[in-house]
Protein backbone atom coordinates (compact mmCIF):
# COMPACT_ATOMS: atom_id res chain seq x y z
CA UNK A 1 0.00 0.00 0.00
CA UNK A 2 1.24 3.54 -0.88
CA UNK A 3 2.11 5.78 1.43
CA UNK A 4 -0.85 8.44 -0.68
CA UNK A 5 -3.18 5.40 -0.60
CA UNK A 6 -2.85 4.86 2.84
CA UNK A 7 -3.23 8.46 3.57
CA UNK A 8 -6.03 8.39 1.95
CA UNK A 9 -7.62 5.51 3.59
CA UNK A 10 -7.37 6.70 7.37
CA UNK A 11 -8.54 10.32 6.14
CA UNK A 12 -11.89 8.45 4.50
CA UNK A 13 -12.15 7.12 8.07
CA UNK A 14 -12.94 9.70 9.36
CA UNK A 15 -14.19 12.43 7.41
CA UNK A 16 -17.41 12.74 5.77
CA UNK A 17 -17.02 14.51 2.40
CA UNK A 18 -19.82 15.86 0.22
CA UNK A 19 -18.91 15.09 -3.81
CA UNK A 20 -20.00 17.16 -6.13
CA UNK A 21 -23.02 15.39 -6.99
CA UNK A 22 -25.88 14.46 -5.33
CA UNK A 23 -24.39 10.57 -5.03
CA UNK A 24 -21.52 11.82 -3.10
CA UNK A 25 -23.23 14.28 -0.56
CA UNK A 26 -23.03 13.19 3.39
CA UNK A 27 -25.97 15.99 4.02
CA UNK A 28 -26.11 16.77 7.74
CA UNK A 29 -29.52 18.05 6.93
CA UNK A 30 -30.85 14.07 6.67
CA UNK A 31 -30.57 13.85 10.64
CA UNK A 32 -33.36 15.38 11.27
CA UNK A 33 -35.37 12.80 9.21
CA UNK A 34 -33.28 10.00 10.46
CA UNK A 35 -33.88 10.09 14.43
CA UNK A 36 -36.49 7.47 14.05
CA UNK A 37 -36.23 3.85 14.97
CA UNK A 38 -33.11 2.17 13.83
CA UNK A 39 -34.14 -1.29 14.40
CA UNK A 40 -33.60 -3.44 11.62
CA UNK A 41 -36.97 -5.01 10.84
CA UNK A 42 -37.39 -7.63 8.16
CA UNK A 43 -33.84 -9.27 9.04
CA UNK A 44 -32.59 -12.34 6.45
CA UNK A 45 -31.81 -15.77 8.12
CA UNK A 46 -28.30 -16.03 9.12
CA UNK A 47 -28.24 -19.16 7.26
CA UNK A 48 -27.10 -18.36 3.75
CA UNK A 49 -28.11 -19.90 0.85
CA UNK A 50 -25.22 -20.54 -1.75
CA UNK A 51 -26.94 -22.53 -4.62
CA UNK A 52 -27.37 -21.23 -8.07
CA UNK A 53 -30.57 -20.34 -9.00
CA UNK A 54 -31.70 -20.51 -12.41
CA UNK A 55 -30.91 -18.17 -14.47
CA UNK A 56 -33.10 -16.60 -17.75
CA UNK A 57 -31.22 -16.99 -21.15
CA UNK A 58 -32.17 -13.71 -21.83
CA UNK A 59 -29.84 -10.38 -23.05
CA UNK A 60 -29.22 -7.27 -21.48
CA UNK A 61 -31.05 -5.61 -23.80
CA UNK A 62 -34.26 -7.86 -23.15
CA UNK A 63 -33.71 -7.61 -19.17
CA UNK A 64 -33.87 -3.80 -19.44
CA UNK A 65 -37.06 -3.47 -20.95
CA UNK A 66 -38.54 -5.24 -18.16
CA UNK A 67 -37.41 -2.25 -15.77
CA UNK A 68 -39.27 0.66 -15.52
CA UNK A 69 -37.92 3.13 -12.83
CA UNK A 70 -35.82 3.17 -9.86
CA UNK A 71 -34.31 4.19 -6.71
CA UNK A 72 -30.94 4.42 -4.94
CA UNK A 73 -30.32 3.65 -1.35
CA UNK A 74 -28.21 7.29 -0.80
CA UNK A 75 -25.72 8.60 1.76
CA UNK A 76 -26.11 4.73 3.59
CA UNK A 77 -24.12 1.73 2.84
CA UNK A 78 -21.79 4.14 0.97
CA UNK A 79 -21.45 6.58 3.40
CA UNK A 80 -17.80 6.58 4.80
CA UNK A 81 -17.72 7.05 8.63
CA UNK A 82 -16.53 4.51 10.08
CA UNK A 83 -14.91 0.94 8.80
CA UNK A 84 -17.35 -0.96 10.86
CA UNK A 85 -20.76 -1.92 10.30
CA UNK A 86 -21.86 1.89 12.08
CA UNK A 87 -20.76 3.36 8.58
CA UNK A 88 -24.39 2.55 7.58
CA UNK A 89 -25.32 5.32 9.60
CA UNK A 90 -22.14 7.48 9.75
CA UNK A 91 -23.92 10.48 7.60
CA UNK A 92 -26.92 10.67 9.86
CA UNK A 93 -29.49 8.15 7.94
CA UNK A 94 -31.13 5.38 10.32
CA UNK A 95 -30.55 1.63 9.28
CA UNK A 96 -31.79 -0.14 6.33
CA UNK A 97 -35.05 -2.07 7.07
CA UNK A 98 -36.92 -4.54 4.92
CA UNK A 99 -39.80 -1.78 5.13
CA UNK A 100 -37.99 0.52 3.67
CA UNK A 101 -37.68 -1.31 0.58
CA UNK A 102 -41.59 -2.22 0.41
CA UNK A 103 -42.36 1.18 0.60
CA UNK A 104 -40.17 1.72 -2.20
CA UNK A 105 -41.85 -1.43 -4.07
CA UNK A 106 -44.95 -0.48 -3.36
CA UNK A 107 -44.45 2.98 -4.59
CA UNK A 108 -44.25 1.60 -8.54
CA UNK A 109 -40.33 1.40 -8.47
CA UNK A 110 -39.18 -1.74 -9.43
CA UNK A 111 -35.54 -1.13 -9.69
CA UNK A 112 -33.27 -0.86 -6.59
CA UNK A 113 -29.71 0.34 -6.64
CA UNK A 114 -27.74 -0.44 -3.53
CA UNK A 115 -24.78 2.13 -3.30
CA UNK A 116 -21.94 0.24 -1.56
CA UNK A 117 -18.52 1.96 -0.45
CA UNK A 118 -15.67 -0.83 0.30
CA UNK A 119 -12.65 0.74 0.70
CA UNK A 120 -12.96 1.39 3.88
CA UNK A 121 -13.86 -1.92 4.94
CA UNK A 122 -10.68 -3.23 3.35
CA UNK A 123 -7.34 -4.50 5.45
CA UNK A 124 -4.30 -3.90 3.45
CA UNK A 125 -4.59 -7.31 1.68
CA UNK A 126 -7.84 -6.09 0.19
CA UNK A 127 -9.85 -8.58 1.98
CA UNK A 128 -13.34 -7.04 2.99
CA UNK A 129 -15.04 -7.59 6.16
CA UNK A 130 -17.14 -10.43 7.00
CA UNK A 131 -19.18 -8.83 8.41
CA UNK A 132 -19.83 -5.91 6.54
CA UNK A 133 -20.30 -8.58 2.78
CA UNK A 134 -22.91 -10.13 5.22
CA UNK A 135 -25.26 -6.69 6.04
CA UNK A 136 -24.32 -5.74 2.27
CA UNK A 137 -26.00 -9.06 1.26
CA UNK A 138 -29.01 -8.77 3.80
CA UNK A 139 -29.74 -5.40 2.03
CA UNK A 140 -29.68 -6.91 -1.38
CA UNK A 141 -32.21 -9.31 -0.57
CA UNK A 142 -34.53 -6.38 0.49
CA UNK A 143 -34.93 -6.23 -3.00
CA UNK A 144 -34.76 -9.49 -4.18
CA UNK A 145 -36.94 -10.61 -2.17
CA UNK A 146 -39.22 -7.95 -3.22
CA UNK A 147 -38.89 -9.68 -6.99
CA UNK A 148 -37.08 -6.02 -7.77
CA UNK A 149 -34.07 -5.72 -9.96
CA UNK A 150 -30.88 -4.79 -7.69
CA UNK A 151 -27.87 -2.53 -8.85
CA UNK A 152 -24.67 -3.21 -6.83
CA UNK A 153 -22.08 -0.97 -7.38
CA UNK A 154 -18.72 0.05 -5.52
CA UNK A 155 -19.35 3.94 -4.63
CA UNK A 156 -17.30 6.21 -3.04
CA UNK A 157 -14.01 4.35 -3.45
CA UNK A 158 -11.23 6.99 -3.26
CA UNK A 159 -8.38 5.06 -3.98
CA UNK A 160 -9.12 4.23 -7.69
CA UNK A 161 -7.56 7.39 -9.39
CA UNK A 162 -7.38 6.88 -13.09
CA UNK A 163 -3.76 7.93 -14.17
CA UNK A 164 -0.29 5.97 -15.27
CA UNK A 165 0.59 6.48 -11.47
CA UNK A 166 -1.96 4.81 -9.52
CA UNK A 167 -3.45 2.19 -12.25
CA UNK A 168 -1.85 -1.01 -11.48
CA UNK A 169 -2.60 -0.80 -7.82
CA UNK A 170 -5.57 0.53 -8.82
CA UNK A 171 -6.47 -2.18 -10.87
CA UNK A 172 -5.05 -4.99 -8.38
CA UNK A 173 -7.31 -3.86 -5.57
CA UNK A 174 -10.43 -4.07 -8.09
CA UNK A 175 -9.64 -7.59 -8.86
CA UNK A 176 -9.20 -8.52 -5.51
CA UNK A 177 -12.63 -6.29 -4.78
CA UNK A 178 -15.00 -7.97 -7.09
CA UNK A 179 -13.59 -11.42 -6.90
CA UNK A 180 -15.29 -11.47 -3.19
CA UNK A 181 -18.46 -9.23 -4.64
CA UNK A 182 -18.83 -12.21 -7.63
CA UNK A 183 -17.56 -15.21 -5.01
CA UNK A 184 -20.46 -13.90 -2.84
CA UNK A 185 -23.15 -13.04 -5.23
CA UNK A 186 -22.61 -16.08 -8.08
CA UNK A 187 -25.73 -17.85 -7.20
CA UNK A 188 -28.27 -15.14 -7.91
CA UNK A 189 -30.13 -14.85 -10.87
CA UNK A 190 -30.49 -12.15 -13.67
CA UNK A 191 -32.38 -9.79 -11.14
CA UNK A 192 -28.70 -9.12 -9.45
CA UNK A 193 -26.81 -6.36 -11.75
CA UNK A 194 -23.21 -5.56 -11.06
CA UNK A 195 -22.13 -2.41 -11.54
CA UNK A 196 -18.03 -2.14 -11.69
CA UNK A 197 -17.34 1.55 -11.07
CA UNK A 198 -19.20 4.62 -9.88
CA UNK A 199 -18.07 8.00 -11.06
CA UNK A 200 -14.27 7.22 -11.88
CA UNK A 201 -12.61 10.09 -12.03
CA UNK A 202 -9.55 12.55 -11.61
CA UNK A 203 -10.79 13.54 -7.68
CA UNK A 204 -9.77 16.98 -6.10
CA UNK A 205 -8.23 18.20 -10.26
CA UNK A 206 -9.40 20.58 -12.47
CA UNK A 207 -10.43 17.75 -14.64
CA UNK A 208 -12.24 16.11 -12.27
CA UNK A 209 -15.70 17.23 -13.72
CA UNK A 210 -14.65 18.47 -17.35
CA UNK A 211 -14.18 14.78 -18.76
CA UNK A 212 -11.04 14.17 -17.27
CA UNK A 213 -8.64 13.58 -20.48
CA UNK A 214 -7.67 11.27 -23.41
CA UNK A 215 -5.38 9.52 -20.67
CA UNK A 216 -7.64 9.21 -17.92
CA UNK A 217 -10.63 7.91 -19.81
CA UNK A 218 -8.50 5.20 -21.34
CA UNK A 219 -7.61 3.87 -17.93
CA UNK A 220 -10.79 3.68 -16.88
CA UNK A 221 -11.55 1.34 -20.19
CA UNK A 222 -9.23 -0.80 -18.29
CA UNK A 223 -10.36 -0.66 -14.46
CA UNK A 224 -14.11 -1.84 -16.65
CA UNK A 225 -12.08 -4.28 -18.64
CA UNK A 226 -10.48 -5.63 -15.27
CA UNK A 227 -14.03 -5.79 -13.49
CA UNK A 228 -15.40 -7.38 -16.71
CA UNK A 229 -12.53 -10.50 -16.88
CA UNK A 230 -12.81 -11.16 -12.99
CA UNK A 231 -16.90 -11.53 -12.60
CA UNK A 232 -17.25 -13.47 -15.88
CA UNK A 233 -14.10 -15.77 -14.71
CA UNK A 234 -15.59 -16.28 -10.92
CA UNK A 235 -18.05 -19.11 -12.09
CA UNK A 236 -21.58 -19.72 -10.98
CA UNK A 237 -24.31 -17.20 -12.62
CA UNK A 238 -21.65 -14.48 -13.25
CA UNK A 239 -20.72 -15.98 -16.76
CA UNK A 240 -23.90 -14.59 -18.00
CA UNK A 241 -25.05 -11.70 -15.18
CA UNK A 242 -25.70 -8.08 -16.61
CA UNK A 243 -22.64 -5.84 -15.96
CA UNK A 244 -23.15 -1.97 -16.39
CA UNK A 245 -20.21 -0.53 -17.69
CA UNK A 246 -19.60 3.23 -17.03
CA UNK A 247 -17.77 6.21 -18.75
CA UNK A 248 -15.36 8.59 -17.22
CA UNK A 249 -16.88 9.91 -14.16
CA UNK A 250 -20.26 8.26 -15.05
CA UNK A 251 -20.61 11.40 -17.37
CA UNK A 252 -23.53 11.74 -19.97
CA UNK A 253 -21.69 14.49 -22.05
CA UNK A 254 -21.40 13.22 -25.51
CA UNK A 255 -17.63 13.37 -26.28
CA UNK A 256 -17.13 11.59 -22.92
CA UNK A 257 -19.12 8.73 -23.54
CA UNK A 258 -18.57 8.17 -27.29
CA UNK A 259 -15.01 7.53 -25.77
CA UNK A 260 -16.00 4.52 -23.36
CA UNK A 261 -14.87 1.02 -24.68
CA UNK A 262 -16.87 -1.73 -24.17
CA UNK A 263 -14.78 -5.01 -22.61
CA UNK A 264 -16.28 -7.15 -25.22
CA UNK A 265 -18.33 -6.23 -27.60
CA UNK A 266 -19.78 -9.53 -28.84
CA UNK A 267 -21.14 -9.51 -25.02
CA UNK A 268 -24.93 -9.17 -24.96
CA UNK A 269 -25.28 -8.90 -21.57
CA UNK A 270 -23.75 -5.46 -21.07
CA UNK A 271 -25.41 -2.06 -20.31
CA UNK A 272 -24.21 1.33 -20.30
CA UNK A 273 -24.13 2.92 -16.85
CA UNK A 274 -24.63 7.37 -16.88
CA UNK A 275 -25.86 9.83 -14.31
CA UNK A 276 -27.47 12.94 -15.72
CA UNK A 277 -28.60 15.57 -12.89
CA UNK A 278 -30.28 17.66 -15.84
CA UNK A 279 -30.90 20.67 -16.36
CA UNK A 280 -27.89 20.94 -14.13
CA UNK A 281 -29.22 24.86 -12.97
CA UNK A 282 -32.18 23.42 -11.92
CA UNK A 283 -31.59 20.34 -10.56
CA UNK A 284 -28.33 19.99 -9.18
CA UNK A 285 -26.53 23.27 -8.45
CA UNK A 286 -27.44 24.45 -5.08
CA UNK A 287 -27.07 28.09 -6.19
CA UNK A 288 -28.84 27.76 -9.48
CA UNK A 289 -32.35 28.31 -10.04
CA UNK A 290 -35.54 26.90 -8.61
CA UNK A 291 -38.03 27.39 -11.78
CA UNK A 292 -37.93 24.84 -14.80
CA UNK A 293 -39.97 25.40 -18.02
CA UNK A 294 -39.89 23.07 -20.61
CA UNK A 295 -40.34 24.95 -23.40
CA UNK A 296 -36.54 26.83 -22.37
CA UNK A 297 -34.92 23.79 -20.23
CA UNK A 298 -36.37 20.34 -22.10
CA UNK A 299 -33.92 20.70 -24.77
CA UNK A 300 -30.87 19.89 -22.71
CA UNK A 301 -33.08 16.56 -21.76
CA UNK A 302 -33.97 15.91 -25.26
CA UNK A 303 -30.38 16.06 -26.10
CA UNK A 304 -29.17 13.42 -23.37
CA UNK A 305 -31.35 11.10 -24.66
CA UNK A 306 -30.60 11.47 -28.30
CA UNK A 307 -27.28 10.61 -27.93
CA UNK A 308 -27.51 7.80 -25.69
CA UNK A 309 -29.49 6.89 -28.61
CA UNK A 310 -27.30 7.67 -31.59
CA UNK A 311 -23.68 6.00 -29.46
CA UNK A 312 -25.46 3.12 -28.30
CA UNK A 313 -29.59 2.45 -28.33
CA UNK A 314 -29.43 2.48 -31.95
CA UNK A 315 -26.70 -0.54 -31.84
CA UNK A 316 -29.17 -2.28 -29.15
CA UNK A 317 -26.85 -2.07 -26.11
CA UNK A 318 -28.67 -0.68 -23.31
CA UNK A 319 -28.38 2.13 -20.79
CA UNK A 320 -29.58 2.96 -17.46
CA UNK A 321 -29.71 6.57 -16.02
CA UNK A 322 -28.22 5.24 -12.69
CA UNK A 323 -28.66 8.69 -10.83
CA UNK A 324 -31.05 11.65 -11.60
CA UNK A 325 -33.26 13.51 -9.53
CA UNK A 326 -34.10 17.07 -9.09
CA UNK A 327 -33.44 19.01 -5.37
CA UNK A 328 -36.16 20.28 -3.11
CA UNK A 329 -35.41 24.50 -3.46
CA UNK A 330 -38.04 26.27 -1.76
CA UNK A 331 -40.53 24.08 -2.02
CA UNK A 332 -40.55 23.92 -5.73
CA UNK A 333 -42.84 21.04 -5.80
CA UNK A 334 -44.88 21.84 -9.42
CA UNK A 335 -41.48 22.71 -11.30
CA UNK A 336 -40.26 19.57 -9.69
CA UNK A 337 -43.06 17.56 -10.97
CA UNK A 338 -42.95 19.32 -14.35
CA UNK A 339 -39.23 18.37 -14.36
CA UNK A 340 -39.82 14.46 -13.77
CA UNK A 341 -42.08 14.60 -15.95
CA UNK A 342 -40.94 15.45 -18.40
CA UNK A 343 -37.74 14.19 -18.24
CA UNK A 344 -39.15 10.22 -17.28
CA UNK A 345 -42.07 10.75 -20.80
CA UNK A 346 -37.93 11.23 -23.18
CA UNK A 347 -36.90 8.43 -20.98
CA UNK A 348 -39.51 6.05 -21.86
CA UNK A 349 -40.00 7.26 -24.95
CA UNK A 350 -36.25 5.88 -25.62
CA UNK A 351 -36.43 2.63 -23.46
CA UNK A 352 -34.01 3.86 -20.40
CA UNK A 353 -34.74 3.03 -17.33
CA UNK A 354 -34.12 5.92 -14.72
CA UNK A 355 -32.68 5.46 -10.92
CA UNK A 356 -33.72 8.41 -8.03
CA UNK A 357 -30.70 9.01 -6.16
CA UNK A 358 -32.80 9.43 -2.28
CA UNK A 359 -30.04 10.70 -0.14
CA UNK A 360 -33.01 11.35 2.65
CA UNK A 361 -32.47 14.78 2.60
CA UNK A 362 -35.29 17.55 2.45
CA UNK A 363 -34.58 20.86 3.79
CA UNK A 364 -30.97 22.29 4.12
CA UNK A 365 -28.64 24.58 1.94
CA UNK A 366 -27.29 21.34 0.72
CA UNK A 367 -28.47 18.55 -1.74
CA UNK A 368 -32.17 18.25 -1.05
CA UNK A 369 -33.33 14.54 -2.98
CA UNK A 370 -35.19 13.10 -0.41
CA UNK A 371 -38.51 11.63 -1.32
CA UNK A 372 -38.61 8.83 1.15
CA UNK A 373 -39.08 9.59 4.46
CA UNK A 374 -37.41 6.55 6.13
CA UNK A 375 -37.74 7.59 9.94
CA UNK A 376 -42.16 7.68 9.11
CA UNK A 377 -41.61 3.79 7.55
CA UNK A 378 -40.81 2.78 10.60
CA UNK A 379 -44.38 3.68 11.79
CA UNK A 380 -46.40 2.92 8.83
CA UNK A 381 -48.80 -0.14 8.99
CA UNK A 382 -47.87 -2.89 7.28
CA UNK A 383 -49.14 -2.34 3.25
CA UNK A 384 -49.98 0.61 4.35
CA UNK A 385 -47.11 3.62 3.71
CA UNK A 386 -49.19 6.83 3.70
CA UNK A 387 -47.03 9.86 4.57
CA UNK A 388 -44.04 8.39 3.77
CA UNK A 389 -43.34 10.19 0.64
CA UNK A 390 -42.72 13.60 0.53
CA UNK A 391 -43.85 15.18 -1.61
CA UNK A 392 -46.09 12.82 -2.60
CA UNK A 393 -46.80 14.50 -5.82
CA UNK A 394 -43.34 13.60 -7.16
CA UNK A 395 -44.35 9.55 -6.68
CA UNK A 396 -47.51 10.22 -8.49
CA UNK A 397 -46.13 11.64 -11.22
CA UNK A 398 -43.18 9.19 -11.87
CA UNK A 399 -46.50 6.79 -11.36
CA UNK A 400 -48.72 8.76 -14.19
CA UNK A 401 -45.55 7.88 -16.25
CA UNK A 402 -44.58 4.33 -16.22
CA UNK A 403 -48.50 3.11 -14.71
CA UNK A 404 -50.69 6.14 -15.73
Amino acid sequence: MTAKRLFSLMTSLVLCVGAFTGCGSADSSSSADSAGSTENTGEQSSEKDNTVKPMRDITAWELVKEMKVGWNLGNTLDATGASDLSAETSWGNPETTKLMIDAVKAAGFNVFRVPVSWGTHMNDKYEVDKDWMNRVREVVDYGIDNDMFVILNTHHEDWYFPDEDNKEQDKEQLKALWEQIAEEFKGYDEHLIFEGLNEPRLRDTPKEWTGGDDASRAIVNEYEQVFYDTVRASGGNNEKRCLMITPYAASSDYNVMKDLKLPNEDDKNLIISVHAYLPYSFALDTKGTDKFDAAADGGVIDSLFDNLYKLFLVKEIPVIVGEFGCMNKNMNVEDRVECVTYYLEKAKEKGVPCVWWDNNAFFSDGENFGLLSRSNVASAAVNDFAGVWDPQEIIDAINGVYNG
